[in-house]
């Protein structure tokens, strides 16, 4: 079945899961638009205002269900304005596809309309800057970005699309669905080697972060910390993984130590913030 490049990134990201996204329209990426019309119910397109906002939902979506958000924008200033949300999804460890118009191939490194040089702009900050040159590697790339996106520290990916990749016709097939990754799981004796450094530790202390936690990961990690009687901090802007009502959070236990400090010294004890 002979399709376009538009209709075979929108028939693969279903395949591979994907069933919202995000985004600004616009003329650099008309083919996948017009897929995703005929993709409504299936893979869902919420219209944004701005690409900046776009790519903040596209962050927030993949922090909170640990799969890639995904977000389309425009060439030049569309993707410039969604660079924000690709540096918050960065240190947030939060899995995201960024999806970017480009100037046709043809009109490459020639300074086309609103044109930019996606790896070099975004080498830095997404886990992985890729462009495609070919239609048919279209599932390859796909498949390849959303695993890169969700696995080790997961982060975001940013996808160039140039106009002619996705208007050309390819009787390549879509993906049939994502692969199959292993989590890592630790050593046995890389195990026994923390509850020795534990044994013999004074004052222990939990630093957990990332935004992928499984809930029953969370409550693994609960019970070892209040069994243990080891209190618990949490990264920047991970205050959400651990439960800030329980007696082992950190910021709990600080705040209790200052009120039986103030009610056992004259002397007024400083409220830090």
């Amino acid at each position: 079945m002979m399709r376009n490049g538009g209709q075979l990134l929108v028939e693969s990201l279903m395949a591979l899961g994907a069933a919202k996204s995000f985004g600004v329209p616009g003329e650099s990426y008309l083919a996948v638009l017009d897929a995703l019309h005929d993709a409504v119910g299936r893979l869902d397109y919420i219209l944004c205002r701005n690409e900046g906002g776009a790519a903040f939902m596209a962050a927030a979506y993949g922090k909170l269900t640990g799969t890639p958000g995904i977000c389309f924008v425009t060439r030049g200033p569309g993707a410039t304005n969604a660079s924000i949300g690709v540096h918050t999804a960065r240190q947030d460890s939060a899995p995201m596809l960024l999806f970017v118009g480009q100037v046709g191939t043809d009109m490459k490194e020639r300074e086309a309309f609103q044109e930019l040089d996606y790896k070099a702009v975004f080498g830095t900050v997404a886990k992985w800057a890729v462009e495609i040159d070919q239609v048919e590697r279209i599932p390859e790339i796909l498949a390849r970005a959303w695993t890169v996106a969700t696995t080790g520290r997961p982060g975001p990916v940013v996808i160039a699309l140039p106009e002619d990749m996705l208007t050309s016709l390819t009787d390549v097939a879509p993906l049939a669905g994502p692969s199959r990754i292993a989590e890592p799981a630790p050593a046995a004796d890389a195990v026994e080697s923390m509850r020795l450094m534990l044994a013999q530790s004074t004052r222990p202390l939990l630093l957990i972060g990332g935004c992928n936690w499984r809930d029953e990961a969370r409550a693994a990690l609960k019970a070892f910390a209040e069994g243990s009687d080891i209190p618990v901090v949490t990264a920047f802007r991970y205050q959400d993984q651990f439960d800030n009502f329980r007696r082992s959070f950190a910021a709990r236990l600080a705040s209790a130590c200052r009120r039986m400090s103030a009610a056992s010294s004259p002397r007024p004890i400083r409220s830090w913030p």
